[in-house]
């Protein structure tokens, strides 16, 4: 199956609706795409993938595989309830925690991620006006937003047959821009039925996959899709995972204008229906929300 690629340079002039809808179904019927022309300059991204693969050498790796998990998978220990990985966390907002991350990736991360908030909001505007809200709405719901980003490694495994890089799951949030490895592959979504693999990155293409928020207030017309990493025997995979979620104290619930009307008699429906059987359905169900407030 074929991944949808978005390419935000196309929003501007005459594939401006073509873009949109191809974002539309992209939201709709995947929860996950490619982005292209996304606006972060490509040597930000060059930079802080050669940092972070730099710190993994001088200060991850050799712990890693000393760990009790590493020294287990070399036993043939089938490993189901850990994730092959070695991480880091850098918190952007509201509260930035950039001072304790490793003085080498500081910052190149710092850079990276002001640019990725950028496209975030962005997003979060798109998506909103093409849910027919306003512009402003997934961003206003967030408020204030918490940014996060996510650094992990999935090391090269021995017998990665006996255990999971990242376990399957949705992720809790808003909307997660991935810089991820263009040479090892390992990430999975579950599509239909199928888990359908996500390839290394090309072009200096950002990927994004939408969390649960999103699906809730969308009231599910945007679907949050499980996915898991495969842990890889041929090589060390890179992810850097931006998350643009709301933030801790947001209330979160479906936006009105996308609920269906409810608790209402069929009587008063079917009359309002016979005056109204050949106008659009969508105006309809507003209507008749209105008329039950």
């Amino acid at each position: 199956m074929e991944i949808p690629v978005i390419n935000l340079g196309e929003l501007e002039g005459e594939k401006r609706s073509k873009t949109m809808s191809l974002l539309h179904d992209a939201c709709q019927k995947w929860g996950f795409f490619w982005l292209e022309n996304h606006g972060i300059e490509d040597g930000v991204m060059e930079e802080v993938k050669q940092l972070v693969k730099q710190h993994y050498e001088e200060s991850m790796r050799e712990s890693f595989y000393e760990s009790g998990l590493a020294q287990g998978l070399r036993r043939g220990t089938k490993a189901s309830d850990v994730d092959w990985e070695t991480s880091f966390f850098y918190r952007h907002r509201p509260d930035s925690n950039i001072n304790d991350l490793p003085e080498l990736v500081r910052d190149a991360m710092k850079q990276y991620v002001e640019q990725v908030v950028k496209l975030a909001e962005k997003l979060a505007e798109l998506l909103s006006e093409n849910l027919g809200l306003a512009k402003t709405y997934l961003k206003n719901a967030f408020a204030e937003p918490f940014v996060g980003t996510k650094v992990a490694m999935y090391p090269k495994c021995s017998n990665p047959e006996l255990v999971m890089g990242l376990r399957g799951h949705t992720d809790a949030g808003g909307i997660i821009l991935l810089l991820q490895d263009d040479t090892v592959p390992g990430l999975e979504f579950l599509k239909d039925g199928e888990w359908v693999a996500v390839p290394p990155a090309q072009g200096h293409r950002i990927f994004v996959n939408l969390g649960d928020q999103v699906e809730v207030v969308s009231n599910g017309v945007y679907k949050s899709i499980r996915h898991r990493v495969l842990a890889d025997g041929t090589g060390s995979r890179l992810s850097i995972a931006t998350f643009y979620n709301p933030g801790a104290d947001a209330i979160i619930s479906p936006a009105a204008e996308l609920v269906y009307p409810s608790r209402y008699r069929f009587q008063d429906y079917l009359d309002y229906y016979t005056n109204t059987k050949f106008s659009d359905k969508a105006s309809r169900f507003q209507n008749m929300k209105q008329t039950l407030v």
